[in-house]
């Protein structure tokens, strides 16, 4: 007790206020439901990060020999501020439930329960304690560095360059022991998920072909549920009433070959040998880190096109996206380019009145890396039909420009892009209600939803209020979200490990119901009507293909 006594009274009286200042702020509400585990680590994370910018805003402040207070006034000051600090917490703290549950109620969530609050705060001390000790013992560190060279050096140089010795040691030490040692555990235990084959699944007819060029062995768990699942030509034949063919589903693993290049060369050797390009429909489909096409965006698209389609794709991770986006950012890119360009190529040298129509498809790491997967000049001189990309990630390139370049007065979470006849940008409650201009040659449709945080996270959050969190707010972003300096960033953050933790249609998670009708947008097919419509999303209403 002695200790912690003694510990309690070193603290900085500034640090901690503006620590309270920025954990009030994070108990209030950002785009996802949180548990009160995530909740109270957020808000010991918060407090933390406030505790250490107060901290070295004295520091500083010190630093420069500006008068403080002293005695009696430093004391009466300390004792009010912490005062009203307490009092604003106990505020925040009795108000998280009913913020909590504003995103809840938008969600289709149930509400949190009565021990919630108290939860967090238990999470949250523990949190917060944990950082004050290791952000004290970084600061003791400093002054004893700081101490050693002011034996050479005056004072004010040897704390700048104390304290850069210190980060640098610290940096290696965080990279070295830390962070690479998470990630190789990390990528052990995501790889064991992904040899495993579920229960009941087994190997398509092509696989045992003795011309098969990709081995059903080397296709990952995800890869092998895209490969087994989905409507064959006796559903398709069952719901339009009309002939079908049996769809054409491609998919090479990791193992098949290290090499990007070979890889998809496979790829398409299997395609062409199972008469993908045949086919009046051909969609190349980017997965996301972990290797999985979402069933809602793949299984109703054979029967809008009667099975006459191929869709190919590549495994090119199994990280799940956000820890992929971390560890190489740019690996979805490399291997939606290889991929395409390997169809690509072969597909621009058929007759253009026999080739298949050629679309895109990318669901969030996915979509970034379908978007990279080719470039203007090659599309100019023989365009492709169109592309379908869902949630695309924050680290997009062109999505966030498309977005910059908008329509004024339309909304950062549904933009208005020029006329609409090449890009449209659709939500759950699909496209604004705008009177577009008549599709052009090519189609590009982005579904996304303003609660999803894989779309709108930034850096700029940390100092700049968002487009998106303005009055006019997607339906799905509470009304209680406010933006605040520094906690914005952290709570955004804090969501994105949670993205498809939430009700399918919000966050992270699109509906069938929403594929179907960008589908049509994009792929217009024949033959098709709005009853048909509504008869497939109706069959399709219960269906849940979360990912692993």
């Amino acid at each position: 007790m002695r200790l912690f006594s003694s510990f309690l009274s070193t603290l900085s009286i500034t640090g901690i206020l503006v620590g309270l200042l920025l954990f009030c702020a994070s108990l209030t509400p950002s785009l996802l439901p949180r548990v009160p585990l995530v909740q109270g680590a957020l808000a010991g994370v918060a407090f933390g990060v406030g505790y250490g910018i107060g901290t070295m805003a004295l520091s500083v402040w010190r630093f420069f020999e500006v008068p403080v207070l002293t005695g009696s006034w430093r004391r009466g000051v300390s004792v009010a501020a912490l005062g009203l600090g307490a009092s604003v917490a106990a505020t925040t703290l009795a108000r998280m439930s009913e913020w909590q549950n504003s995103i809840h109620t938008l969600m289709e969530m149930p509400p949190v329960d009565s021990g919630y609050p108290f939860t967090v705060l238990g999470v949250a001390l523990l949190t917060g304690v944990i950082l004050l000790i290791i952000i004290r013992g970084i600061l003791r560190l400093g002054q004893v560095v700081s101490a050693w060279v002011n034996r050479i050096l005056p004072r004010r140089i040897s704390i700048g360059l104390g304290s850069v010795l210190v980060a640098v040691l610290l940096g290696s030490l965080f990279d070295g022991l830390v962070l690479r040692r998470t990630l190789v555990f990390l990528d052990q235990t995501f790889a064991e998920v992904d040899r495993m084959t579920d229960a009941g699944v087994q190997a398509p007819p092509e696989f045992s072909d003795t011309d098969a060029v990709l081995r059903w062995a080397d296709v990952g768990r995800n890869g092998k549920r895209f490969l087994t699942a989905g409507p064959s030509r006796a559903d398709i034949e069952g719901f339009t009433g009309r002939a079908a063919r049996q769809p054409i589903r491609v998919y090479s693993g990791l193992n098949t070959t290290e090499d990007l290049q070979e890889r998809a060369a496979a790829t398409v050797a299997e395609l062409k040998r199972q008469g993908g390009f045949e086919r009046s429909v051909l969609v190349v489909a980017s997965p996301t880190g972990t290797g999985w096409l979402d069933p809602g965006a793949m299984q109703p698209l054979p029967y809008l096109h009667g099975g006459d389609l191929a869709i190919v794709s590549m495994q090119y991770s199994y990280l799940p996206s956000w820890l992929t986006l971390i560890v190489d950012p740019g690996r979805s890119a490399r291997a939606s380019r290889a991929l395409f360009r390997e169809v690509f190529s072969h597909w621009k040298t058929l007759p253009k009145d026999q080739r298949p129509r050629l679309y895109l498809f990318g669901l969030s790491l996915g979509a970034l890396g379908s978007e990279a997967s080719s470039d203007l000049v090659e599309l100019l001189a023989d365009p492709i039909d169109g592309a379908f990309w869902a949630g695309p990630p924050f680290a997009s390139s062109g999505w966030p420009r498309l977005t910059r370049n908008r329509e004024a007065g339309s909304p950062e979470w549904r933009p208005l892009y020029r006329d609409g006849s090449m890009v449209r940008f659709m939500t759950q409650d699909g496209f604004a209600d705008a009177s577009f201009a008549d599709w052009g040659p090519l189609r590009v449709v982005y579904l996304q939803h303003a609660s999803d945080p894989m779309s709108f996270f930034s850096a700029n959050l940390a100092f700049t209020r968002p487009d998106w969190l303005g009055p006019n707010r997607g339906r799905d972003v509470s009304p209680y979200f406010r933006w605040f300096p520094v906690v914005s960033f952290l709570q955004v953050g804090f969501d994105i490990p949670m993205a498809t933790s939430v009700s399918q249609g919000y966050g992270h998670n699109f509906t069938p119901a929403e594929y179907i009708d960008g589908w049509i947008a994009v792929t217009e097919p024949k033959n098709w009507t709005k009853d048909d419509t509504a008869r497939l999303k109706e069959m399709f209403a219960d269906f849940s293909g979360a990912p692993i």
